[in-house]
């Protein structure tokens, strides 16, 4: 008798151990943050991360998973993620039928910390999905598999957001919302900030203040035409720029006053911030 297509049904699973995060990536622990994430994860709780583009909520979930040594497996969220992304799907491969675990699946068989970046991107019937793994039940339902993962002590469930950014039409539901723990971020206090700079940005402490100085000033116009106040991401930018001999004023250009702004009055403020400080 010859075996069709659908009677040969193959589960396989992804490896994990990609996910394993080798290096301890660098992190400064700001507001007691670290001990909290800690108990939260050891109370088999879900959190909830808010703050600005680029002010280390995803390095600082990268920094959790390799103190705890459990796996990070990171989800960009988008309006076109579905369900079958997350959970999983069939896929034929010469004459089997092979079931594929998606990122959210992997992450609950091995116990590892899913993380969903901008959570609220993805659509809503989508992020209905992890609702039954944030309350006692901790389970995922894999419908096309017929079955109920139970999630093991060591997983945990991240989101993140950017509350400025959002929309009516894009926040979160209070369904969602008060099933997380939440930790705001911003970012960082200046001497925090001068030293994350430094480091990352492998500049001198001098420069890496004057940097800060700058992020300062320019967030202050955040309100005055300016959406969102440039990121410690960006400043280490620039100090990577510099290290490598970019001149400073050129690197704060194109690091700082024009990837945050098009408006020409506005990256002339910057500009003149820039060569105030330097």
């Amino acid at each position: 008798m010859t075996q069709t297509r659908s009677e040969t049904v193959i589960t396989k699973e992804q490896s994990i151990d990609k996910y394993r995060i080798t290096r301890e990536p660098f992190y400064l622990n700001i507001k007691d943050e670290v001990s909290i994430f800690e108990t939260a994860y050891k109370a088999k709780l879900p959190v909830m991360l808010k703050g600005p583009t680029g002010c280390g909520k995803t390095r600082f979930v990268e920094a959790m998973a390799y103190r705890l040594g459990r796996p990070l497996i990171t989800i960009a969220c988008h309006e076109d993620l579905s369900a079958t992304d997350l959970v999983g799907r069939y896929l034929l491969e010469g004459d089997d039928t092979v079931w594929h675990d998606g990122p959210l699946t992997t992450a609950v068989r091995h116990g590892a910390i899913c993380y969903l970046d901008e959570v609220v991107e993805a659509r809503k019937d989508t992020i209905v999905l992890i609702h039954p793994l944030t309350d006692d039940r901790r389970i995922l339902p894999v419908e096309k598999l017929g079955i109920l993962l139970n999630a093991p002590d060591d997983f945990m469930l991240v989101i993140s957001y950017n509350p400025g950014y959002q929309s009516v039409l894009k926040d979160l539901k209070q369904s969602t919302r008060q099933r997380f723990l939440s930790f705001d971020f911003d970012y960082p206090p200046p001497e925090a900030e001068t030293q994350v700079v430094a480091h990352e940005g492998g500049v001198s402490e001098s420069v890496a203040r004057d940097l800060v100085k700058i992020g300062e000033k320019v967030r202050n116009l955040k309100g005055h035409g300016l959406e969102e106040g440039v990121s410690t991401r960006l400043l280490v930018y620039a100090a990577q720029m510099i290290a490598r001999g970019v001149d400073p004023v050129t690197a704060c250009e194109i690091s700082i006053a024009s990837p945050i702004t098009d408006d020409d009055e506005l990256q002339r403020s910057i500009r003149e911030i820039v060569t105030t400080v330097i």
